[in-house]
């Protein structure tokens, strides 16, 4: 593996990390330039077919749609259909008539690009009210033996320990379909990406379950094997699947990376692609799901 692609790997790794412990408005500046990275590669996707979306409008939507977000997450989902109602709006009365590919192209933007990823922001501002200590909504642990002490993790706000384990989750499935497929996947998964391999899927989603079942009994979920198992396959799914729908566009476009915005990973796409889909499985399994199991 590439030293650049190790180096800028870390680097990543302790930005996420930290905005993730933070939380509060901080991790929803990180996510707004995600957002605004990832739109414009997705753009830059969409025009390379000869399609024209609303872009500038799309983006700015998808800003307001992360804002909303932040301060009363369960209104993003009426701010939706909103948001894309004024992206038509805007290229109905746009000099060169839009076609259907312009106006499928823009709301697939919002909802891929904008919509989806701002469901992190959601997952972390669980319980976090109540735990913030900084300004700006921010949070920042009294002691740092409340990670490694399973008496008082639960002190932790809920949101935080929730994305921890989620994004470590997605880290192991990565990890573990990457050097397992490598060296042992021999049967292919999809023509749509023909490098990944069957073995590496399953050892991959193995992996998102084992650190979910262990994540689950360190923070004392209910019915821990039960949960954890759950949320390992959802989020191994979800990440897979989420691979191979970038996989697709990029096909599509004709392309090999998103972008090369990353030293030996491409584009932030290329990065965050397992990513897309999960948060909002998760925090729908945690907000809906965990309350049942709990009674």
């Amino acid at each position: 593996m590439p030293w650049s692609r190790i180096f800028s790997g870390i680097i990543a790794i302790a930005l996420a990390l930290g905005s993730t412990l933070l939380g509060g408005w901080y991790y929803t500046l990180a996510y707004a330039v995600i957002i605004y990275l990832g739109q414009s590669e997705f753009f830059d996707l969409v025009r390379a077919k000869g399609i024209a979306p609303a872009a500038k409008t799309t983006l700015v939507v998808s800003l307001i749609l992360l804002v909303i977000s932040t301060i009363e997450g369960h209104l993003a989902d009426a701010v939706l259909p909103l948001a894309g109602t004024f992206i038509c709006f805007y290229l109905l009365f746009q000099p060169k008539m839009a076609t259907i590919a312009d106006i499928s192209a823009s709301i697939l933007g919002l909802f891929y690009t904008g919509y989806l990823p701002s469901f992190w922001v959601r997952l972390r501002g669980i319980d976090s009210a109540q735990s913030s200590n900084l300004p700006l909504g921010a949070y920042f642990p009294e002691s740092w033996t409340d990670f490694f002490s399973p008496n008082s993790v639960h002190l932790l706000p809920k949101g935080l320990t929730i994305t921890l384990l989620t994004f470590f989750c997605i880290w192991a499935s990565d990890i573990g379909a990457y050097f397992f497929g490598k060296y042992l996947g021999k049967t292919p998964l999809s023509d749509i990406s023909p490098k990944k391999t069957v073995e590496g899927a399953v050892f991959g989603i193995s992996g998102s379950v084992i650190v979910a079942v262990l994540g689950s009994y360190y923070l004392k979920l209910p019915d821990y094997a039960f949960t954890g198992t759950a949320l390992g396959l959802l989020i191994g799914v979800a990440g897979l699947l989420g691979d191979l729908t970038e996989s697709m566009l990029k096909r599509d476009a004709g392309v090999k990376d998103s972008g090369q915005l990353i030293p030996g990973h491409g584009g932030i796409l290329d990065r965050t692609d397992s990513y897309i889909f999960t948060a909002p499985l998760v925090f729908y399994f945690v907000t809906l799901l965990l309350p049942l199991l709990e009674k």
